[in-house]
């Protein structure tokens, strides 16, 4: 009979090995789609992507949501923080790979300097000592990686619980997830705890958001995916955006 670890847990070779054949797939896809310009061809799947979309609604509103609301009002502020710090210190060595790999040797240096500070003054990064002392935190993921070695955007689309991604940060994501350090906690519950941790706080950090984008949507759907992409240009650029018309 098949143990509970068996079923339950992952083998994390085999499962490096699965995402890493999607990735592949995935960023030649992209690569071979490129980014139009033009609405229909930044978004040819809308019909699949507004579906989706409406299911990760009523997710949201009956499952999500409700958990992030009673988590805010249940931990206090500075709990809050300390995961948030925690989380994001975990996230420091991906980011500063990530940096590496853009050629981004100085940004890489301070997350690892990040990285070294906030385990130790900040005691295993419940506490951002690193931006105390003018050590900035970074944004960079592997889709972003991509988009600096010249991999196109691809198709725009949305997936349910994950949110909207193009093509190329769909694999970009998967290749996040397969680094994940979290994923390499040998507990089983104790793993899946911290995933659902960090899941509920980062929803619980977008609550204000949603208001806002209630109050200012008249097409919800098209103001997140034009929020997404306006955002993801700024990340890949660092804040600094070409012209849309030198793009």
């Amino acid at each position: 009979m098949m143990n509970a670890s068996a079923v339950l847990g992952w083998n994390r070779h085999g499962l490096r090995s699965a995402l890493g054949a999607c990735l592949l797939s995935l960023a030649l896809s992209a690569a071979a789609a490129g980014g139009g310009d033009d609405e229909s061809s930044r978004d040819p799947y809308e019909g699949f992507n507004r579906a989706m979309f409406a299911v990760n609604e009523n997710l949201d509103r009956f499952a999500t949501k409700p958990l992030a609301q009673v988590y805010d009002a249940a931990v206090p502020l500075p709990g809050k923080v300390g995961v948030g710090n925690f989380f994001g210190t975990v996230g420091d060595a991906w980011i500063g790979v990530n940096n590496v790999f853009q050629g981004k040797f100085g940004d890489a240096a301070v997350d690892a300097g990040r990285l070294a500070i906030n385990l130790t003054l900040g005691i295993f990064g419940l506490f951002d000592v690193a931006s105390e002392l003018g050590l900035e935190k970074h944004d960079e993921d592997f889709g972003q990686t991509m988009a600096v070695w010249g991999v196109g955007d691809g198709p725009y689309l949305f997936w349910p619980i994950i949110g909207p991604r193009n093509l190329r940060d769909t694999a970009g994501w998967v290749a996040d997830i397969s680094v994940d350090p979290i994923g390499d906690v040998s507990s089983i519950p104790l793993r899946n705890s911290l995933m659902a941790l960090r899941f509920v706080d980062i929803r619980s950090s977008l609550l204000p958001t949603d208001k806002v984008i209630e109050e200012a949507a008249l097409d919800k759907y098209a103001y997140v995916r034009d929020a997404y992409m306006q955002r993801r240009r700024n990340q890949i650029y660092d804040g600094r955006p070409p012209r849309l018309d030198d793009y």
